[in-house]
């Protein structure tokens, strides 16, 4: 849906929607819709969506006519929302706050039910894998797997994937569940790829070759910005413009406990859904796959998290 038709329909919508009282439940879910939208709309930086730096704001964060901008929607309607008041608000329209405020998947998640809206489009990737993937994923055993979307989000894996990155995934935040964000800001990943440089050349040109269609999108550009302001390596890798297709190729990784394991990568394109694909590790060199039959007899990171806690 292009901008001018979010503009044109969500004001007339507020208009015809809104009353002058909601009665208790409906009333309670309204007042917390408006201070988590205002609490989104104050985290993000102007420049974090591409807007020039403002020094002299009086509050942090985005203004609302900001956002009612970046999003399409009237500022009007917008400013009633966040006020809290009894609106219609449709999916489309959520979907572009939602995008416009950088949510996550489990923010997105909450923002529909807080507006009490079906989240019938654009729903985050993590959402719309069947769950038949993940028991394909556990079904793989000993064999390191992963689905991730063109962004690089992780958005599922098995127990032979956590032991190979040595780390736990599951109690990560989405956006640090991102395979850019571990292999330019995580130690152990830079020490547990052999082929580091080579690499990350090969995925900052993958990156910007999948952004291209992505190039308006602000959760594609507030990774870059955090990888430009955490890692001057991103940053001379983005400014070559390199671009690459996603191949299968053979991965060298350095395990800290079973040792260097050589492992032949393949690219599993999930239905029509292009820019999301399933991802196998598979020995290239029995010496790999004795290695990795060893990992999967480790207790897997989330295993001893649980067991920290538990203690």
């Amino acid at each position: 849906m292009s901008t001018q038709t979010l503009v044109s329909r969500s004001e007339p919508e507020a208009q015809a929607g809104t009353r002058t009282a909601v009665p208790g439940h409906a009333a309670s879910r309204r007042r917390e819709l408006a201070e988590f939208l205002r609490s989104r709309r104050e985290r993000i930086a102007p420049e974090d969506v591409g807007l020039p730096p403002a020094p002299r704001r009086r509050t942090p964060g985005l203004r609302r006519e900001e956002v009612a901008t970046l999003a399409g929607v009237g500022v009007t309607w917008y400013t009633w929302l966040e006020q809290g008041r009894d609106i219609n608000a449709s999916p489309q329209v959520l979907d572009s706050v939602s995008r416009t405020l950088l949510l996550d998947p489990h923010e997105r998640e909450h923002l529909f039910r807080l507006a009490d809206a079906p989240d019938g489009i654009g729903q985050n990737d993590s959402q719309a894998l069947p769950p038949t993937i993940q028991v394909l994923l556990d079904q793989l055993g000993v064999y390191p797997a992963c689905v991730r979307n063109a962004r690089y989000d992780m958005l599922a894996f098995n127990d032979s994937y956590e032991r190979l990155m040595s780390r736990c995934l599951q109690d990560r935040s989405f956006e640090d569940r991102n395979s850019l964000w571990c292999v330019f800001t995580n130690p152990e990943s830079r020490a547990a790829m052999i082929d580091w440089e080579d690499a990350t050349r090969r995925m900052v040109a993958e990156y910007r070759a999948a952004m291209a269609e992505h190039v308006s999108e602000p959760a594609w550009k507030c990774l870059v910005t955090r990888l430009l302001k955490a890692s001057p390596e991103f940053a001379e890798l983005w400014e070559r413009h390199e671009v690459a297709a996603p191949e299968n190729r053979t991965k060298r990784w350095l395990h800290p406990q079973v040792g260097l394991l050589e492992l032949n990568y393949t690219n599993l394109w999930l239905g029509q859904r292009l820019g999301t694909r399933m991802i196998t590790y598979t020995p290239a060199d029995e010496r790999t796959a004795e290695r990795l039959r060893e990992l999967a007899q480790l207790p897997s990171p989330h295993q001893i998290r649980c067991q920290g806690r538990a203690s």
